[in-house]
């Protein structure tokens, strides 16, 4: 297992669950990938939400891909924990615009909008799961990006 397979997985299955802390309380939600690629796992959200208050005091992050196969013992999930950056690239945020138009409906429809927050785990570990790992979570592979 490499960061080319973690990357194909979440590109692969894009709705996950995504985890934050806000004190000492977990919060937990689905979320969308955007993409990821050699450099992380890239999102979007609006900078309104709480989600983006929670990662902006608190930029660590876990997020769980996950695949699921007619035969439960084969489905699969990629756990993904690190740490997050806010990206305020025009360009960036241009591309977002034109690869989600649904977003051209929320704020003024701009990459320039400030509602409009794109960040990116840059760094951290991700490992996959199976059933049957199950007792065995301590001797999964991870790989470090």
């Amino acid at each position: 297992m490499n960061i080319k397979d973690c990357i194909e997985f979440a590109n692969k299955n894009p709705v996950c669950w995504l985890s934050t802390a806000e004190g000492d309380q977990p919060r937990v939600r689905g979320f969308l990938l955007w993409y990821a690629d050699e450099k992380g796992f890239y999102f979007h959200t609006g900078t309104t939400k709480n989600v983006c208050r929670q990662l902006k005091k608190n930029p660590k992050i876990e997020v769980v891909f996950f695949a699921p196969d007619a035969n439960q013992m084969e489905s699969r999930m990629m756990r993904v924990s690190g740490k997050v950056k806010f990206l305020d690239d025009i360009a960036l945020k241009a591309r977002l615009m034109e690869e989600r138009p649904f977003l051209k409906a929320i704020g003024t429809g701009k990459p320039d909008d400030p509602i409009l927050a794109v960040f990116q785990i840059y760094t951290g570990e991700a490992h996959f799961w199976k059933m049957e790992n199950n007792m065995r979570e301590s001797e999964i592979k991870k790989v470090r990006f």
